[in-house]
């Protein structure tokens, strides 16, 4: 009777721990998924500037149409991205995807920045200057959300991985989340887009 009584609470024990680390799992997930929405809100708004100062800087740059059609082309192309990521941030190909577009649209961003300087009158253009800084000002945003975001993937990641709960996390597929990184290490400061 002893045996299994021992037998028995053994077994709840298992049990218990199993669902605890169950939910540590799904709680850390979550909390890495919440913060991806909040990368996202300033992603959204970043993209929605993006128009309004390629309108603005057509007017004075209309011989420079290449380069504005690039950032319109790149802000499309991770939007896009983004939409993909944000509907699943646990795919790790979702975000590389992400991640190769923001750094498409950075050195687009980083091109018409050199253009403008060529234009002082397009510099000085009030709307131009109320843009750039709600631009920089997002950007801003964007590297808090994104360091919140990459602290919440370690912590989940390292939960996934530890001993015991690694075997939780195999057993019901917990796969490895991405760090919103930036690659190159010319990417890796705010785009600057201060026309001032």
């Amino acid at each position: 009777m002893i045996p299994l009584i021992v037998f028995l609470v053994i077994l709840v024990v298992f049990v218990l721990w199993a669902v605890g680390a169950y939910n540590g799992l799904v709680t850390l997930r979550n909390r890495f998924k919440n913060a991806f929405a909040q990368i996202d809100v300033q992603l959204k708004r970043r993209y929605d500037l993006i128009p309004n100062l390629v309108e603005t800087a057509k007017a004075y740059l209309s011989h420079e149409r290449e380069t504005l059609e690039a950032v319109i082309a790149a802000r499309n192309q991770a939007q896009s991205a983004a939409k993909a990521a944000s509907a699943d941030p646990a795919n790790a190909a979702a975000m590389q995807n992400l991640l190769g577009a923001e750094q498409g649209l950075a050195g687009a961003m980083s091109r018409l920045n050199v253009v403008v300087e060529a234009y002082p009158d397009l510099k000085a253009d009030q709307n131009m200057r109320q843009l750039s800084e709600e631009l920089t000002s997002t950007e801003n945003k964007v590297a808090f959300a994104r360091q919140h975001y990459n602290d919440s993937v370690m912590a989940y990641n390292t939960k996934r991985e530890i001993f015991p709960s690694v075997i939780i996390a195999n057993m019901f597929n917990f796969g490895p989340a991405v760090l919103f990184e930036i690659e190159d290490s010319q990417q890796r400061e705010a785009p600057k887009v201060s026309f001032s």
